[in-house]
């Protein structure tokens, strides 16, 4: 198959990517469209299925030029035939979220999703031209990150994230495909699931006090859109076959206090608000105090600016929160 090529006669990178219709995955599926590469993003699902956020990310990846191919999973036949058509990066972000924050969720059933029939993937992604796969992580699985050992899940789905890597690992390394991984930290920015950032944002748009409940828990909180240009020069420099093996980008490193503080500080600024904030006395530690991405991106060299991404959020969530103009 003939290769495309950009206005500088350079061929463009072929992706396919999983996972485009969560938070991240819509993100960085336009960072890299933007950067003029050809993106091909399965969905498990027919697009008509996705309602509400994820809905609304798949408008955002049309609009973009992103190629959506409808009913398709990791290791089936849908999914083989897209890898035979040709592709020189699998970017594998997507993985099973269902009851994430349970100790119910299903930690075999969620591997055997995330890894489904690793091997023939990754043959035929040989075949079909790949130069490499890029594996997503998180910060919260086993042994990732930096903090207080043992570095151990924080929940069962950390814990079958962190096994899934292993899964994909060993077949790249049998079938002879290089496999890197990015690992994502605490994303925030527009089109975000109602999380964290949300929940201040509801309090304050009804001028009400929000309150924080785990303030000491030191964590890594990155705009959404840093941690996407990280990605999409990630992926660059695999393709090139430059990239680390590893590589966590690292936002703003401090305690969920002064976190609330910052963020209050640059939204609540932007949008007119009181942005008053409420600090529970901490005394229970379900999870480790600390858990934090060990790189730190350079945002110049990324195109990314910082007080752009501040404004961009507040103007988001302007319209969401239907605030008036200042």
């Amino acid at each position: 198959m003939a290769r495309a090529l950009d206005d500088d006669g350079v061929a463009v990178t072929r992706i396919l990517l999983t996972g485009a219709s969560s938070f991240t995955g819509a993100w960085f599926a336009m960072a890299l469209r933007r950067a003029g590469h050809e993106v091909r993003a399965t969905l498990r699902r027919r697009a008509e299925a996705y309602d509400s956020l994820r809905a609304d990310r798949l408008q955002l990846l049309r609009d973009a030029g992103v190629e959506l191919i409808e009913g398709c999973s990791f290791g089936d036949e849908n999914f083989l035939s897209a890898l035979a058509s040709g592709v020189d990066v699998l970017c594998h972000h997507g993985a099973e979220v269902s009851n994430y924050k349970s100790l119910d969720f299903e930690v075999q059933a969620a591997v055997a999703g995330n890894t489904r029939n690793a091997r023939r993937v990754f043959e035929a992604s040989l075949r079909g031209g790949a130069r490499c796969m890029v594996a997503t992580g998180s910060v919260f699985e086993q042994d990732e990150g930096l903090g207080p050992q043992p570095l151990r899940a924080f929940s069962p789905y950390g814990l079958s994230k962190g096994l899934s890597w292993q899964i994909l690992r060993y077949w790249g390394e049998q079938v002879g495909l290089p496999v890197a991984k990015f690992v994502i930290p605490n994303p925030f920015g527009p089109y975000e699931e109602p999380r964290f950032c949300g929940y201040l944002m509801s309090r304050w748009s009804r001028a009400e006090a929000a309150q924080v409940g785990t303030p000491a828990y030191i964590r890594d909180n990155i705009h959404v859109s840093l941690l996407a240009a990280s990605y999409r020069d990630f992926v660059e420099r695999a393709a090139r076959g430059q990239a680390p093996s590893h590589y966590g980008p690292s936002g703003y490193v401090e305690s969920q206090g002064a976190f609330a503080r910052r963020f209050a500080r640059e939204i609540g600024g932007r949008l007119g608000l009181s942005a008053s904030l409420l600090f529970a006395e901490q005394e229970t530690f379900a999870e480790p105090e600390m858990r934090i991405n060990p790189d730190r991106p350079a945002p110049r060299d990324l195109g990314w600016n910082e007080a752009q991404a501040w404004d961009d959020l507040a103007a988001y969530y302007r319209v969401l929160y239907a605030l008036p103009a200042r």
